[in-house]
């Protein structure tokens, strides 16, 4: 994880990370861990699982649920808040990538599959978190992607579920506008273990760390970005 290049102070609040047992979301836990949040880690993988990444300490309560369920969603908040006492920072890392084909070749089951996973999850845990974020002021980060900016061949339903978060993080600005601050995070290509699994040939110093987009997640839920609300904020490394 790079350094830390300003100072935030997250004791005494909440923070509820989705997808906390992937590469960025344990990095966004790490980060909130360390300003001082007591940080909810969200997933369907456990900490014990061979894939996670998520390594839990006395600052991180892991909580199992399917975020595309609405009653599960629901619980959960209800959980965290009846064990925590309040939400104060909502991170929607949940989500996946997959390629494919053009569209005149997807099937349905793969572009739902995207759907839910990377839009569907942040919908509803975003739903189900703003009446408690409304309480304490607080913020939603999404997770974005670059490549949702235009469309490409090959991999269109990831391309929109993530145009679609982008526009999600608008209206939940619009929305609430002087009360829960929402913004998103766009990344190029993510270094992580999977993407150098899938890529063994691309220039890997051009990708962008989890860490550091861990840091500007932070960021964007502190006092320091209290007038940034909306914002899709590009987080491309040097690629």
């Amino acid at each position: 994880m790079p350094s830390t290049d300003f100072d935030v102070d997250f004791d005494g609040t909440v923070a509820v990370v989705t997808g906390a047992s992937g590469a960025l979301g344990s990095a966004a836990v790490d980060r909130f861990r360390e300003a001082g949040a007591t940080v909810c880690a969200v997933d369907v993988v456990e900490p014990d699982d061979d894939d996670s990444l998520l390594e839990p300490d006395n600052r991180t309560h892991f909580y199992e649920a399917d975020l595309t369920d609405e009653s599960e969603v629901a619980g959960l908040v209800e959980t965290i808040v009846d064990d925590h006492g309040r939400i104060d920072h909502l991170l929607n890392v949940a989500g996946t990538w997959r390629g494919g084909d053009p569209i005149a070749d997807t099937d349905l089951e793969e572009f739902e599959f995207l759907l839910d996973v990377n839009l569907k999850t942040a919908f509803l845990a975003s739903k189900h978190a703003l009446a408690h974020l409304e309480e304490t002021e607080g913020s939603i980060v999404n997770v974005s992607a670059r490549s949702s900016l235009e469309g490409g061949e090959g991999d269109g339903p990831y391309r929109i579920s993530k145009a679609g978060i982008r526009l999600l993080t608008e209206t939940l600005a619009e929305e609430n506008l002087g009360t829960v601050r929402a913004n998103c995070v766009m990344p190029s290509v993510i270094d992580t273990p999977m993407n150098r699994e899938m890529m063994p040939d691309a220039d890997h110093d051009s990708w962008v760390e989890p860490g550091e987009i861990a840091e500007t997640m932070t960021f964007l839920c502190s006092d320091g970005a209290a007038v940034t609300s909306g914002a899709a904020v590009p987080v491309y490394g040097e690629a």
